[in-house]
């Protein structure tokens, strides 16, 4: 993006549960951001505040579960104010959000008084998702319409992927562009185009499906547990699936949504289908909303968590369903599998499933041109914004495009004209080509047209056939060109285990004769590494093998240290969970790019262990290794021991900085799929500028007396009740190794002594009965 291209301003009007959702993302985005919201309506409460009710959204998005900011510090860059006396200043702002209620005479009314006071380059947009562009627009000027689109985030704004951006007719197409390189650059998100309809494309989706679910579960008789065992994981759906997921969003919600669909969707041909269920519109007439008012379909209870029966509306029990179906989908390999199993099963599971995602598929096809210009669009919104794994036509490749259509019309549902074309010219799928270079098919065109992608995209899954230089069957050394290689692990979850540790050492051996250097990444769905594999060396433990568990922590010990002082440039880019072993190898790089949503902690203190990875020894060097020898050590010490002993982990890049899992040069990435593209340029950029191998770090350590004082420490928290005799033992062990063993105080060690405390503690720990 050009230099004055750049958002550095954004103004959020309105201070809703979506405005201060959309505030905090930005302002987690690195941008200065002004949250407005009306004057109170009390006289008494606006004489105190007149920025009362903005100031109130700030607050309830600081205390939200789950954190919507990165970290509390981010919120420093939120002003608040009002719409009456600071619209002046918010206007200055690079571009203008409006979220406030869906009415259309409050948005003319706001529009009117804003444009006047816009400068020239001034973007203005409006999340909302029930009234059209030109009906927002009208009345104002030509300049005003060219810079006016639909920004429609997706709640919670800062975990849900989705953006939709949606276009005037009169919408200048640079300012089209501009907005989706910083909402997929700068904010992360996946951009999705859509069409200027009601509910654009993932809500009239995934509203349809759902309403037409509720229907069909109540006809058929199935309970609220049985539809989500089946339209959850066996489905490539989001373990929320349907019932709970409606609880999530709030019954009112969806049935707005749905409400809104049949107001004016008058010409769709299932308009009917938009018509609340009798069940939905009971519900909200009783105030049954879901989490918001601590019961919808399900409620918590002290008994656990009951469910609703659809036709009382009496909460009972739960029953776990069992159907052939789906307990066959879960021995599947992979989800093509999963959904065979289910959909051509014949069971009553199967005939939901089928005839539901009949109807879901037809809907769909035929909503092209309609709501999106190409399947690319609607399946991008399904996955970003309802956590499908897939998007409706990846879902019918998967069933086969012709077998499905087959029974699509089998079911009496009627797809899309255009479909039956492209199965009788010979085409046999929706799309073609491997990972990194699909194609699907443009309709208007009725040709292959590649998928989409952004530059900064890097598929290693495309680049394996004709990269990969090395591999076992732990991981693999991929070459990303322009001389970096790619480190990835492929274990299940990323576990470490001797094949990763062995390709370690030989990954070092290979870029150091042939690359200039190297990136540590992986694309898995959710996880770096989630730490060694520890079961080996259990096994281990009981056969009392305390030689060949030694020899493993000090092989994995020596590697992670090869990684660290090797002679090029190493960058990590951890994302998701990393944790334990997937923590240390996190931090043996020179330099980190990590994902906004980290996940990382030294977390063995939960199984009776110790880092021994090289974590305590890292955590050392990076809180104490700069020291002066004036200032003592002790104090970062016991942060440093409640951080380990307590296995904290960060809930996002900032809290993982704020820990010391991060370095505040690390750089961070809110885009996952440009990650490793920007871990690749810093390594590049590491090597460009002179590469030099960074010494060895030496720590000045309290030694014996600074373990007596932790020892004193836990044996009082002993006496209280407050930790059990093996925490004791583990927190002991703990504070020898940070406090730098059987040394004097004031002493300086370096790092292999640290590592030798290391592995003497975890090998005594991993023989305690109680740690195995």
């Amino acid at each position: 993006m050009a230099k004055n291209e750049r958002f550095q301003r954004v103004s959020v009007l309105g201070a809703g549960v979506m405005g201060s959702g959309i505030a905090a993302h930005l302002a987690g985005a690195g941008l200065d951001v002004y949250l407005l919201d009306i004057v109170p309506p009390d006289p008494a409460q606006a004489r105190k505040d007149r920025s009362a009710f903005a100031r109130g959204g700030l607050e309830r998005a600081l205390k939200n579960k789950p954190a919507l900011f990165f970290t509390q510090r981010d919120a420093d860059r939120v002003r608040v104010g009002n719409l009456e006396d600071d619209l002046e200043e918010a206007a200055r702002a690079d571009l203008v959000i409006e979220v406030i209620k869906e009415d259309l005479a409050l948005k003319h009314a706001l529009f009117a008084r804003l444009e006047p006071l816009v400068g020239e380059r001034t973007i203005i947009s409006s999340n909302t998702s029930g009234i059209a562009i030109q009906q927002m627009i009208d009345g104002r000027s030509a300049s005003f319409r060219s810079r006016f689109l639909v920004t429609h985030f997706f709640n919670p704004v800062r975990y849900m992927r989705l953006l939709e951006l949606v276009a005037g007719k009169d919408t200048d197409p640079a300012v089209l562009a501009r907005l989706a390189r910083f909402g997929e650059e700068t904010l992360g998100k996946g951009i999705v185009y859509g069409k200027d309809t009601t509910n654009f494309v993932a809500n009239r989706i995934g509203i349809y499906g759902m309403m037409w679910l509720i229907k069909e579960a109540v006809k058929g008789g199935y309970t609220v547990e049985e539809v989500d065992a089946i339209f959850g994981t066996p489905m490539g759906r989001a373990k929320s699936a349907v019932f709970r997921t409606a609880d999530m969003v709030g019954l009112d919600t969806v049935a707005h949504v749905a409400q809104n669909c049949y107001d004016n969707l008058v010409s769709d041909e299932e308009r009917e289908m938009f018509k609340l269920p009798e069940v939905l519109a009971r519900m909200v007439g009783k105030n049954i909303l879901g989490d918001k008012t601590r019961g919808g379909f399900y409620k918590k209870t002290d008994k656990g968590v009951l469910a609703l029966d659809l036709n009382t509306l009496e909460y009972r029990e739960q029953q776990k369903p069992r159907f052939d179906s789906i307990k066959a989908a879960k021995g599947a390999a992979d989800l093509a599998g999963r959904l065979r199993a289910v959909v051509y099963g014949s069971d009553r599971a199967a005939t939901l499933a089928r005839r539901s995602t009949a109807a879901s598929l037809a809907y769909t096809s035929r909503r092209i041109p309609e709501i999106a210009d190409d399947i690319v669009n609607i399946d991008r919104g399904m996955r970003w914004g309802y956590g499908w794994d897939v998007g409706p036509f990846e879902a019918w490749d998967l069933l086969g495009a012709a077998d499905f259509t087959a029974t699509i019309e089998a079911e009496g549902f009627r797809p899309a004209g255009w479909v039956k074309e492209m199965l009788g010219s010979g085409r046999g799928a929706f799309y073609a080509g491997g990972p990194g270079a699909r194609t699907y098919f443009d309709i208007p065109g009725k040709r292959d047209q590649a998928v989409p992608e952004d530059a900064k995209v890097i598929v290693l899954d495309g680049l394996r056939p004709t990269r990969e230089v090395l591999k076992n069957d732990g991981a693999s050394l991929i070459d990303l060109g322009d001389g970096i290689a790619c480190l990835e692990l492929h274990t299940k979850m990323n576990a470490i285990d001797a094949d990763v540790v062995a390709m370690i050492d030989q990954s070092v051996d290979k870029v150091g004769k042939d690359f200039d250097g190297l990136v540590v990444g992986n694309q898995a769905g959710d996880a770096f590494s989630a730490g060694a594999n520890i079961f080996m060396m259990l096994l281990g433990a009981q056969q009392k093998n305390w030689a060949a568990i030694e020899e493993g922590v000090k092989a994995l010990q020596d590697a992670l240290m090869r990684l660290r002082y090797s002679d090029f440039p190493v960058v990590t880019a951890p994302f998701g969970l990393a944790l334990g072993g997937g923590a240390e190898l996190a931090m043996h790089g020179d330099a980190s790019r990590a994902n906004a949503e980290l996940y990382i902690g030294l977390v063995e203190a939960g199984v009776g262990l110790i880092p021994a990875g090289g974590g305590c020894k890292e955590m050392v060097c990076r809180a104490l290794g700069d020291l002066p020898d004036s200032v003592d050590p002790f104090p970062l010490l016991q942060q440093l021991f409640m951080t380990i002993a307590m296995g904290k982990v960060s809930m996002s890049c900032e809290e993982a900085r704020a820990m010391g899992f991060l370095r505040p040069s690390d750089g961070v990435t809110l885009n996952r799929d440009f990650l490793l593209h920007d871990a690749k340029q810093t390594a590049l950029g590491l090597f460009r500028a002179g590469y030099r191998r960074p010494r060895q770090r030496t720590v000045r350590l309290p030694g014996r007396s600074g373990y007596a004082t932790f020892k004193s420490a836990l044996q009082q928290m002993r006496a209280a009740n407050q930790i059990s005799d093996h925490d004791v033992v583990v927190g002991s062990k703990l504070a020898w190794v940070l406090c730098g063993g059987d040394i004097s105080t004031q002493a300086r060690v370096g790092e292999q002594h640290l590592l030798d405390l290391e592995r003497e503690a975890f090998v005594s720990l991993i023989g305690e009965p109680k740690t195995q």
